[in-house]
C-alpha cells in the first residue's frame, strides 16, 4: 500500500524527482558554461537548422523574444550563428557552429550520464516501463515531446 501524504502522492514524487534531476543536470552543465535552457535550445536547433527564430519559438512553444535572447547568448559564445535567409531577406536562419556541435555532444553525454545515475536502481525493463508511463502522463498533460517547459522561464 502506498504511503499516506505527500511521500506517496504522484504529483509530489514527480515534483521532487524533477527538481532534483534538474538541479543535478544544471550542476553538470556548469563546466560547459551552459544552463539547461541553453542546452534545450541547442538540442532543438540541431534538428531544425536553417529555421528562423520565429519558427524555433513556435516549435519550442515559447515567445519569440525568449528565443532571441537565448540565441543572442549562444551566438556570443560562438555556439550558434545567424545567417541571411536566402528566401526571406527579413529573417535570419539559425545554425549551430562547429563548436556548437561539439558542445551539444558534451551536453548529450552529460544527459546520458545523469540518466544512468538516476536510473541505476532500475532494471532495463523497469526503466522502459517508467519511460512509457511518464510519456503517457506528459502526453495527457499536453506537453510537447522533447521540449522542457523551463525553457520559457525568465521571460
Amino acid at each position: 500500500m502506498p504511503a499516506e501524504g505527500p511521500a506517496g502522492a504522484v504529483a509530489f514524487l514527480l515534483s521532487q524527482l524533477g527538481f532534483e534531476s534538474s538541479r543535478q543536470f544544471g550542476d553538470r552543465l556548469v563546466p560547459l558554461g551552459l544552463e539547461a535552457r541553453h542546452a534545450g535550445l541547442l538540442r532543438q536547433l540541431a534538428g531544425r537548422e536553417g529555421c528562423s527564430q520565429q519558427a524555433l519559438a513556435e516549435a519550442l512553444g515559447v515567445v519569440p523574444s525568449r528565443v532571441v535572447a537565448l540565441v543572442d547568448e549562444l551566438e556570443a559564445r560562438g555556439l550558434v550563428e545567424r545567417r541571411l535567409n536566402p528566401t526571406d531577406r527579413r529573417a535570419r536562419a539559425l545554425f549551430l557552429t562547429a563548436n556548437g556541435r561539439r558542445v551539444l555532444e558534451q551536453v548529450a553525454e552529460t544527459g546520458r550520464a545523469l540518466e544512468a545515475a538516476l536510473t541505476k536502481g532500475l532494471s532495463a525493463a523497469e526503466r522502459q516501463q517508467l519511460v512509457r508511463l511518464l510519456s503517457k502522463l506528459a502526453d495527457d498533460q499536453g506537453l510537447a515531446p522533447g521540449v522542457h517547459p523551463g525553457l520559457a522561464a525568465r521571460d
